[in-house]
């Protein structure tokens, strides 16, 4: 921001917000961060179950109502947030996500309906004909709790981050293998009372030996930055080991139709968030390269270190659209009422 000649911003600590401490001032625009991984906002988030381990696996759904409130009360005391609160509860609920990018045409994996439990996992798979699927807590993020699951005349396989301890289950950086179903079982009906969304498990096109999709950040109605996260299990997420991928390689592979179409489907699923600054939009192309579906949109999804478009990065591309008027003209145009902002002081709500 001081580089594009504003004030250097006031940043108010999550715990803050959460315990009611100091509020910012009427009028002030506020762009929000991810709580991240404080322990102290993490207990403050999940209010009723605040004896919860960090990293343990339980109070998904507090932790999320927790996050929805906080934002409220930074809305009600008369400031402006760039990630609205109505927009960031439908993302940070990926029923409620997937069901608003389907609705509005954005190919998205087919998902299942509410299932309480791995029987009714197995059975409603049976059913749609699936050996394949994505069960995921409706209020995690980063793979928190993700089970990638296969099942097969040989049994179950099911691919996760979650560490299976004595006395609870923890999100780890470690992607583990378990293949005995009374184990996942265990896991998926350990999990259900949180919530679980299960979509369809779609194969990926490959770059070499591994499989790829990409984080695309999406302001103001403009796809500016992407990162190609390749793996070579069924997690692409950077932060459990996986590694950066080449996107000239994977733009020459998909070729100028199909990148120019997936590019259209970030605007498209942007567009179902309109109250929103930005979106981080998970993009995969299938096999062949003719198809694309988005996996997920993140409400906090813009950190890419080190990826620069016209010599920004996703922050000074994010002032760059508040100062040059096309957040103004991306909301006028998504027919949402447009403000200037010019002029308000400038808050960040962060960690």
């Amino acid at each position: 921001m001081l580089a594009a000649g504003l004030p250097r911003p006031a940043v108010l600590p999550w715990a803050d917000v959460l315990t009611g401490a100091a509020p910012p001032p009427a009028g002030a625009l506020v762009r929000v961060d991810s709580p991240g991984e404080d322990p102290q906002v993490d207990r403050l988030l999940r209010r009723s179950v605040a004896s919860a381990r960090h990293g343990e696996l339980i109070g998904l759904a507090d932790t999320y109502a927790g996050l929805v409130d906080g934002l409220a009360r930074v809305a009600a005391g008369g400031a402006e947030l760039l990630n609205d609160p109505a927009d960031v509860a439908a993302l940070c609920d990926k029923r409620r996500c997937h069901a608003r990018l389907s609705a509005a045409g954005v190919p998205v994996p087919a998902a299942l309906p509410s299932i309480g439990g791995y029987g009714e996992l197995r059975a409603a798979m049976a059913e749609a004909g699936w050996a394949r699927v994505f069960v995921k807590p409706a209020h995690g993020s980063s793979a928190a709790g993700v089970i990638a699951l296969a099942v097969g005349p040989r049994g179950v396989r099911a691919v996760t981050p979650i560490e299976i301890a004595p006395d609870g289950l923890f999100n780890s950086l470690r992607v583990r293998c378990y293949d005995d179903e009374t184990t996942v079982a265990a896991l998926v009906d350990r999990l259900a009372p949180e919530g679980l969304h299960v979509e369809r498990w779609l194969p990926k096109a490959g770059l070499g030996d591994r499989v790829v999709d990409l984080r695309v950040v999406v302001v103001a109605g403009q796809p500016t930055h992407a990162v190609v996260r390749a793996a070579t299990g069924p997690l692409t997420n950077l932060h459990l080991g996986n590694a950066r991928g080449d996107l000239a390689e994977l733009r020459a592979a998909a070729g100028p139709a199909a990148w120019a179409a997936a590019m259209q489907t970030c605007v498209r699923a942007a567009a179902c968030f309109p109250r929103s600054l930005h979106v981080g939009v998970d993009l995969m192309f299938l096999l062949g390269w003719r198809r694309h579906a988005v996996a997920e949109v993140n409400a906090f999804g813009d950190l890419l270190p080190g990826v620069l478009a016209d010599g920004r990065d996703t922050y000074a591309e994010q002032v760059h659209a508040l100062t040059s008027g096309r957040w103004q003209r991306w909301r006028a145009a998504t027919k949402v009422l447009s403000g200037a902002v010019t002029g308000r002081e400038p808050v960040a709500c962060g960690t």
